[in-house]
């Protein structure tokens, strides 16, 4: 039986890509494995899929009886329900280490970098193992997607050369290019529900026991959300009252480099005391780009304080 390959919840590109990339990878190396999904793609994933020509992973939320290789996670929030009864082989990720634990040694690639797929990268030169041009591509974007076209403070020298590398064996000339062009789709909101664009790229975190959902909408120009602006924030009091202590979204201006946080909370005051800016409603933090490195790490701090 195959082991599943999967991301976490609420996929963006690189959980998508990551898992197409490992199970390819593991399966070449004697590992039989299966890409899955743990819900649909987001246009921006979708533009990537059809523009290497990569199959979207099906869909599935129960992983019980399987062995399981998780990608760009190890929160047991952002993992299929139930994960605790199914085997974790493998670990391939690039953020902090979470709540997920083993019964048996695993294998771990787990880089400081912006993207999981420059770990991807790397496995594949480590095992010698050709890496296929369609899933390059898929990978230079992931890469693009979560450095936000190098604009993050993650991104590093590995990523960078990750991407160049990439590049060239996906027929890529101007990967900046391809990287705005699929920042075009992401910044599509005309039409979307406001409950779509906050699950778009949604992640909940155990905060000193307190259950906190961080959303992200990445845009070219956060001024083409004014007119959902009201509406996202109702919908964030509705996932709040969904049994949250607090649930803030990051409304990320690419160009400008900063993001506006709209804010609903039990204690609004952790804002403050996490970036120094008070906040009921919503705060601009100039320079925050990235969730896992501007804003996890503060708010956890906040939190325990």
């Amino acid at each position: 039986m195959a082991a599943l390959v999967v991301g976490h919840k609420n996929p963006d590109t690189d959980s998508v890509v990551s898992a197409i990339a490992v199970a390819d990878l593991m399966s070449k190396i004697g590992t039989p494995a299966k890409a899955i999904s743990q819900g649909p793609a987001v246009p921006e994933t979708e533009f990537v899929l059809k523009k290497f020509g990569l199959s979207a992973p099906e869909v599935v939320t129960s992983v019980a009886g399987q062995k399981v290789i998780l990608v760009d996670h190890t929160d047991l929030s952002q993992a299929p329900d139930d994960l605790k009864d199914a085997e974790v082989i493998a670990v391939v990720d690039h953020h902090k280490l979470g709540d997920v634990t083993t019964s048996s040694p695993l294998l771990m690639w787990v880089w400081p970098v912006g993207c999981t797929g420059t770990v991807i990268k790397a496995m594949y030169d480590f095992y010698g193992v050709e890496l296929p041009k369609n899933i390059a591509g898929g990978l230079l974007c992931s890469i693009l997607s979560d450095t936000v076209i190098f604009k993050s403070p993650t991104t590093t020298p590995e990523d960078k050369k990750a991407v160049e590398a990439l590049a060239k064996i996906a027929g890529v000339a101007d990967p900046a290019a391809l990287g705005m062009e699929m920042f075009k789709v992401k910044s599509a909101v005309d039409g979307v529900p406001a409950k779509e664009l906050v699950f778009r790229d949604f992640k909940d975190f155990d905060m000193n026991g307190k259950k906190v959902g961080i959303g992200q909408l990445e845009m070219i120009d956060i001024s083409m959300l004014d007119k959902v602006k009201g509406d996202l924030a109702a919908e964030i009091a509705k996932v709040k009252a969904e049994g949250r202590h607090s649930v803030f979204l990051l409304l990320t201006d690419i160009m400008k480099e900063g993001s506006e946080m709209l804010i609903v909370s039990d204690d609004p005051s952790v804002v403050q005391k996490a970036f120094g800016v008070a906040g009921d409603k919503s705060v601009w933090l100039p320079k925050v780009m990235s969730r896992k490195k501007d804003v996890v790490p503060k708010f956890e701090a906040a939190f325990k304080g």
